[in-house]
This record gives structure tokens, sequence and C-alpha cells, in this order.
């Protein structure tokens, strides 16, 4: 009956005339292959017909156990898979490939099923259940659905990819080499620490490499530049304030603190802090509680606090625009990192990373450089440092051609 259904549904799509959905699905579906598991012949026949119809490329398993090996040995965009089948049921199936190729999407397909079965099918990580005889509709939309999410997946899974890589620590030098020992050290543990270093040398890098190691690294880091935003905005945007706490105040706000709990906090150009926040910054460190302007709630917070400055905070502290008791709050690790001038070895290793970084933004194939030109770069004098090099190596890529000699150097660099 299942059968004779099925191919009555499959006669009567393509003697119909195709709505935009079905035909935005034909285009979504190019080059996609399903892998259908099927005890009955005839099922996957017919399951084949309407998917190949609709431009999938279908392979077929005509057990659990076939399936399983076909999973192993393929990629598919998509698993259709029956539930009451001999060797390996479908729940086993849907296990073994949730274990071994997470990201597929797996739709179970039964005439046997139950609400209870459907939970339990989805609890084990089946992207859907659908009851036999399906309904076309509902099949070719939840495999584009499916579809959908395992693209959006893997794109997130690239831009975080590329995001960890444009936080990466390039360098073996001597002074990197201490950095990153200290980090090792330093990143497990919830002490504070404060990075020290000059406009451009990579003190962001440094407080994101020590979150990435630490046991907070599935919370958030959430960053905070004090130096850009107004003195009279930096308690609100730290604590958060409640509807109506001042003027402009037209709803609740929540704080970096709060946004930051259970992860990590860095407070970038922290000497440029004011110094009623400074107070302020000092009780929540003390107590690890925090009060929202204009509310008189404590609320607890559980954050790892990182602090970066291109200032001497102890000149700061003698000049009376840094609080003493904050800066011994923030300094329980101390990290200065050198300037470029001070690392010039790290040079050629940080020019091929952003050769590939840059032409991969671009799209277009990565460039030469030949050692001649290194070397003139390891020469120059880094006054912006590590972001300085980068812009320098994009205006190279730009305005060079597919070698980039010392003539082009001195020609756009050097003056």
């Amino acid at each position: 009956m299942f059968l004779f259904i099925l191919q009555q549904r499959v006669r009567a799509l393509i003697a119909a005339q195709y709505s935009d959905l079905f035909t935005k699905l034909i285009v979504i579906s190019m080059a996609q292959t399903i892998l259908v598991i099927d005890d009955e012949k005839a099922i996957r026949k017919a399951l084949n017909e309407i998917l190949t119809f609709e431009g999938f490329t279908v392979d077929e398993a005509a057990d659990g156990a076939e399936g399983v090996k076909k999973i192993r040995e393929n990629n598919y965009d998509c698993i259709l898979c029956d539930i009451k089948m001999p060797k390996m049921d479908g729940m086993e199936v849907l296990q073994i490939a949730k274990q071994e190729k997470p990201d597929i999407p797996f739709i179970v397909i039964s005439g046997h099923g139950s609400i209870e079965t459907a939970v339990d099918a989805v609890k084990k990580g089946a992207y859907d259940y659908i009851s036999k005889p399906p309904d076309l509709n509902r099949l070719l939309i939840t495999l584009r659905n499916a579809m959908d999410k395992k693209l959006l997946v893997a794109e997130t899974k690239q831009l975080r990819k590329r995001i960890s890589r444009g936080f990466e620590m390039i360098g073996a030098s001597e002074p990197m080499m201490r950095i990153n020992e200290t980090i090792a050290k330093v990143a497990p543990t919830d002490a504070r620490v404060l990075i020290t270093g000059e406009n451009g040398v990579g003190k962001e890098l440094v407080a994101r490499r020590i979150h990435e190691l630490s046991n907070r690294s599935s919370g958030p880091i959430v960053e905070v530049n004090c130096a850009a935003i107004p003195s009279e905005l930096i308690e609100s945007e730290l604590f958060g304030h409640e509807k109506g706490s001042f003027t402009s105040a037209i709803k609740q706000r929540i704080g970096k603190f709060e946004q930051a709990n259970g992860g990590t906090l860095f407070l970038d150009e922290i000497g440029d802090m004011h110094l009623d926040a400074q107070a302020k910054m000092l009780r929540a460190l003390q107590e690890g509680k925090i009060t929202r302007v204009g509310g008189e709630k404590e609320i607890k917070v559980d954050v790892r606090v990182l602090a970066a400055t291109n200032k001497d905070l102890m000149a700061e502290v003698e000049a009376k625009r840094f609080r003493l008791d904050l800066y011994h709050r923030l300094s329980v690790i101390l990290i200065p990192v050198p300037s470029l001038n001070a690392r010039r070895d790290d040079i050629p290793a940080l020019i091929a990373h952003f050769m590939r970084d840059i032409s991969e933004e671009y799209k277009q194939p990565q460039k030469e450089i030949d050692a001649d030109a290194v070397e003139a770069l390891k020469q120059h004098n880094w006054t912006g440092n590590i972001r300085e090099l980068r812009n320098v190596v994009e205006r190279l890529i730009i305005l060079s051609d597919k070698t980039i000699t010392k003539k082009d150097v001195e020609l756009y660099i050097i003056r």
C-alpha cells in the first residue's frame, strides 16, 4: 500500500507544474548526495525516483550494516533511514552516524513509529522524524531545511576557524617564547593579568590566547575599549543600567560584566579609565558583585579580568590619574609585550602569515616575496608595530606584481 501511494505521488509530482518552492529545491539539491537506507527494495526505488527527479544524487543501502559501511566510506549531504531493519536497526545506525559523521543530517522515516520513537530519535541526534507514507511536500522541505542547517554549521565552523586564525600568535623569537611560556602557566588559573606594550604590538592577541587556553574557553570573552567610551558612560557600559536611571535610559541595559559572566572580561586601554569608574571597578573585583546604574540589587558575577594598556601605570599613579590599589588588583601577573623592532627575527614568519591571510581574504593566488624584500622589511623602523606591518604587506600585495621585490618595498614603503 505504501509503495502504491508513493508511486502515485511520484507520477503526480512529475506531471504537475512546479511551484516556486520546488524550483528552489531543484537548485538547492544540485550536486548533493542522499543515502537512503531501507530493507525494502521497492521503497528504496520509489524514494530514489522522487529524489533523483528533484535533482539529488541518491545512494542506497539494503540494511543498517550496509548503511553504516557506506556512511564510513563516503560523505553524504543527508541520510534517510528506516527504523525496522535486519542486522542493525535505524536507531543503531543513527548512533553510529552521529559518532562518526556528526555533521550529516539524519532523517528517520518509518511506518512503525510512535511519538515516543520520534522523540527518542530526535534526542539521539536525528534532525527529524517522518512517518510512512511520507508527505512529499514535507519530505522535500525537511530535506531543504536539513541541508540549510548543515551549510550554516559548516560556514560557522569556517568562520570560527578564520577568527581564531586571525588571533593567532606568530613568532619563535626569544621574547615570544617567554610570553608563550607565561601564557601556558597563567591561562589555566583565574589570576588577573595586566598586559603592557606599545600600540599595535598584539596585546589583544595575548588576552585572547589566555582565554582560549583557560578553563573558561567555552564562555564568552567580552572586550571593553576604555579609551573609546566617554567617562560619563563607562559605568553604564561596564555595570549596565536600569530603565529610567538617567534621561536616555529608555530600557534596561546589561553591562559588560554580566555579559562576560562565566568567561573573560578584557579591559583594553585600562589606563584611560576615569577615576570614578576605577573606584567601582575595584569594588567589583574585590567582591565579585556589581550594581547596575540606578539599581539597588547586587548581582553576583563570575568573571576573569584581563587588562591591557600602552601607558606606564605607575607613572599614572604618581600623577594621581590611576588608583594604586586598582593597579595591584589588576597586576597579579604582568606580561610586557615587546615592540616589533625588539623582535625582528619574527618578521619573516609574520610576513608569510599576513600574505597567506590577505590572499585568502581577497580570493586571489598568493604572491611570492624575494629574500631581499624580506630583509628590507626587517630593517624598517616599525613605529606602528605589527598593525603597521600587516598594512604594509596588504599594500605590497595590492600594488606589486606576482613577486614582491626590494624595489617594491623601497617604492611603496621606505621613505
